[in-house]
């Protein structure tokens, strides 16, 4: 049974940080660890004792991962940051938590001895003679150690420790990576030896001054060398153990929320019932109503769950090419349960929220397109703009005018002016794309406005057909992207203040258009009434752009894929990258990289000098059999990952690549990972650093083609629109969902049913129910509790599934007395 994890995390804010600068504020930002690694890195929030990041993440951790830490740091532009202070949370403090964990949390103080992480290669036996015995410890190797020493290594050493009794390996210098290869024993007498002593493996920083610097440690006890002849593993490093103090809030607080989702994975055939109770919902629609398994599952679905359920949906019916008939299904259900044209789709329902991650799912690089090159300019030129008069502001108005003081009335000018040059940018942008829109989109708004249209045909509904499509394209699409970019990676960082609310006047601006401008004047913010008369100039472009938009074949949206981001042409990610030679003087460092434009599609990794130079190099993504991080020592520069490929011969070449911050890094990892997820050929493990001086920079290994010495994260990736689809993770999210809201719909649909019924449903179903015996039985019965009866049977068959695969694993575990 495959292992899935995945981690969940959103960055809210600080209070109360204690003061690092001498002008008594702090510009804060976070960084996020899982197991030591640095997965993110939140934007500075400048002289701020009490920021708001407002950053959230998801991490797929197949691997799964020990500890999740939040580091607050103080930015300094000269110098080294200063340390605030950390939170650490283990997985299991995560895992306990019945819902999402969400609160504040006191910052402690970094204790070093606590900042340790890495594994080392043991093997352990007990040789027994006649006067003594003898612990005979074979310390192989480390990996991923900490780096301890200013050039970003460590000079590692190991020390094995029994009853004041102690051995230690020889000092391997500048390396995080050491190979010791040596074997360490210590004497102990027969009455020293007893199962209630551990054998301690510690992991030492050599240093000439001053004291060694602890990197780990491993504690085995001894009972388990008496049941084990001969123990050999690779053993996690743990800290001390000295417990955090909490430092009473004086370090301030963080507030977050931490999700962990782990789930074990059934074989496919397994799901396939499931599936099929879905798929029929749609390709073939009972003609009661609330009679279909997707009714059932809105009906268990909490609100707080709505949107991940929704982009689940969407994924498995995108798997089974289903994804507009899906959507048809919910929309029509929604609009013939609305009496209101007003109150169409206003809520949070299953069908809303599915539309919303549709269009996520396969237009993201499509709003991309559309809108980065308008919010790139806005960033840019960081123009003061405000309309309202209660937060105009007259000391922000240097860029507006040298010629001295300038008036309120100047200032709401010259903002309504730069807001209709980028409001009309935008709008031209949105109704000239009609042909740049994904077909299936297309088609999924044209199903939406004949239902609309079917249900409210009065004349005087006639916007209504509009207002439903561009309520999800304008409001729930282009508003919300105009309004925090980078939560759609329009941008690496969150706007400042000034671009932020520039960016939030153009959203209210962009909603009103959505609206078709019916909402104009009706509002509290009279002022803007500036731009209401270019909104209502739009509005006749944008019904247009929507007559257009809808103006398509089923047939050729049905020939090309659903979900974009496979298609060949199409680019997952683009953008200038440094491309480092993998030889040369470190001192030469400032001329052993290149500036280059990279374009990454499912089919390759290229490169050129400009985004408009012919001549490019590429790489084919079915080469790639490893993308990751690559040590700072290696170039002495962060942020720096290697693409390793394969040939046809089986040699391997390495690309070595530079970010300008780890978020990009993180980005573009998880971005090669996932199109190149399918490969054949991916490596065990790799060399963090380089050969160069006819040696391994990480491991110091003389021989070039030595296999890696470090664990390749292959399948650890970030999420987002462009997770892969993978049907099986999927539709376990939705078996938790109907095993979670079971009782409510046995309660509902059968409150009678008893244990003689149900197992009798077992039957029919596991038969196909193709009998005209069964057949006559199920006609019997009501739709709603037929259709519960097989939905509950193969919840719990699915139920039972994963009980016999939990129990194999713990009869193959049962022998297993040490889980390094």
């Amino acid at each position: 049974m495959a292992k899935n994890t995945s981690l969940y995390f959103r960055i809210v804010e600080g209070r109360n940080l204690p003061a690092k600068d001498v002008s008594g504020t702090s510009d804060p930002y976070c960084i996020v660890k899982v197991d030591n690694e640095v997965v993110a890195r939140t934007a500075t929030v400048w002289k701020n004792l009490n920021p708001f990041w407002g950053e959230e993440y998801t991490l797929h951790l197949p691997m799964g991962f020990h500890s999740l830490s939040f580091q607050v740091m103080d930015e300094d532009t000269i110098g080294h940051d200063d340390v605030i202070g950390k939170i650490s949370l283990s997985k299991e403090a995560i895992g306990s938590q019945t819902k999402v964990l969400d609160s504040w949390m006191n910052l402690t103080r970094v204790d070093p001895d606590e900042e340790v992480q890495g594994e080392i290669h043991l093997t352990l036996q007990l040789l027994k003679h006649t006067e003594k015995i003898v612990l005979r410890c074979d310390v192989i190797e480390a990996r991923d150690l900490a780096p301890r020493d200013i050039s970003g290594t460590s000079d590692p050493f190991a020390r094995v420790i029994y009853n004041n009794r102690s051995a230690e390996t020889s000092i391997i210098k500048k390396t995080r990576f050491p190979h010791w290869g040596e074997t360490l024993e210590l004497d102990l007498d027969p009455q020293q030896l007893s199962e209630e002593g551990t054998v301690i493996v510690e992991v030492w920083d050599w240093d000439m001054v001053g004291k060694n610097d602890f990197l780990g440690k491993v504690e085995i006890p001894s009972a388990c060398l008496h049941k084990t002849p001969l123990l050999e593993s690779w053993f996690r490093l743990l800290p001390l153990g000295n417990n955090e103090v909490d430092a009473g809030g004086k370090l301030g607080a963080l507030r977050l929320k931490v999700r962990l989702v782990e789930d074990q994975i059934l074989p496919s055939l397994y799901y396939r019932p499931l599936i099929d109770l879905l798929v029929e919902s749609v390709i073939s629609p009972a003609e009661v109503e609330d009679s279909s398994a997707l009714t059932m599952l809105e009906e268990v679905t909490t609100v707080e769950s709505r949107q991940d359920v929704a982009m689940t949906l969407v994924k498995i019916y995108l798997g089974q090419g289903l994804v507009v008939p899906f959507l048809d299904y919910l929309n029509t259900q929604e609009v013939n349960h609305t009496t209101d044209p007003n109150t169409l789709f206003r809520s949070n329902s299953l069908a809303s929220k599915a539309m919303e991650q549709f269009m996520k799912a396969v237009g993201m690089l499509y709003l991309h397109e559309v809108l980065k090159p308008i919010i790139s300019r806005i960033f840019d030129e960081k123009k003061y703009i405000e309309l309202d008069p209660c937060k105009i502001d007259l000391n922000h108005t240097r860029r507006i005018s040298f010629k001295g003081a300038v008036s309120e009335a100047e200032v709401r000018d010259s903002s309504v002016e730069m807001l209709q040059s980028y409001l009309t940018r935008i709008v031209e942008s949105i109704v000239g794309s009609v042909e740049q829109c994904p077909p299936v989109m297309r088609v999924a708004f044209k199903q939406l406005h004949k239902r609309v249209e079917e249900q409210f045909a009065e004349p005087e509904n006639e916007d209504v057909k509009y207002l439903a499509i561009s309520g999800f394209f304008f409001l729930r699409f282009f508003a919300p992207a105009i309004l925090t970019p980078k939560l759609f990676q329009l941008r690496d960082q969150h706007a400042d203040t000034r671009t932020s609310r520039t960016l939030l006047l153009l959203a209210k601006a962009l909603q009103s258009v959505g609206n078709l401008g019916l909402q104009l004047g009706h509002g509290k913010e009279h002022w803007m009434a500036p731009l209401h008369p270019i909104i209502l100039r739009s509005v006749a472009s944008v019904k247009d752009f929507l007559d257009k938009l809808i103006d398509i074949d089923h047939d050729v949206a049905s020939e090309l894929p659903q979900r974009a981001v496979f298609l060949p042409s199409v680019i997952v990610k683009e953008g200038y990258l440094h491309k480092h030679k993998a030889e040369g003087a470190q001192l030469l460092s400032r001329f052993a990289s290149k500036k280059r434009y990279f374009w990454l599609t499912s089919e390759s990794l290229s490169y050129a000098k400009t985004p408009d130079w012919q001549v490019r190099s590429s790489m084919p993504i079915h080469c790639v059999c490893a993308v990751e991080r690559v040590d700072e020592n290696a170039f002495q520069q962060q942020n720096v990952m290697q693409v390793i490929t394969q040939d046809n011969d089986g040699q391997l070449q390495t690309m070595y690549i530079q970010c300008k911050n780890v978020n990009e890094l993180n980005q573009w990892l998880s971005a090669i990972r996932k199109v190149s997820i399918y490969n054949e050929r991916m490596l065990p493990s790799f060399h963090p650093g380089t050969h160069r001086g006819g040696k391994w920079t990480c491991c110091l290994q003389t021989d070039r083609t030595v296999p890696g010495c470090s664990r390749t994260h292959s399948a650890v990736t970030l999420g987002d629109w462009s997770d892969p689809l993978d049907p099986d993770v999927e539709t376990q999210t939705i078996y938790k969902q109907f095993l979670q809201g079971r009782d409510k719909l046995r309660k509902k649909y059968l409150p009678e049913a008893d244990a003689d019924q149900m197992a009798s449903n077992k039957e029919e179903i596991n038969s196909g129910i193709h009998s005209d015996g069964a057949e006559c039985k199920v006609d019997r019965l009501k739709a709603g509790q037929s259709l519960a009866a097989r939905l509950l049977t193969v919840i719990e068959d699915l139920e039972e599934a994963h009980a016999s695969f939990q129990g194999r694993d713990q009869e193959d575990s049962a022998n297993v007395v040490l889980n390094p």
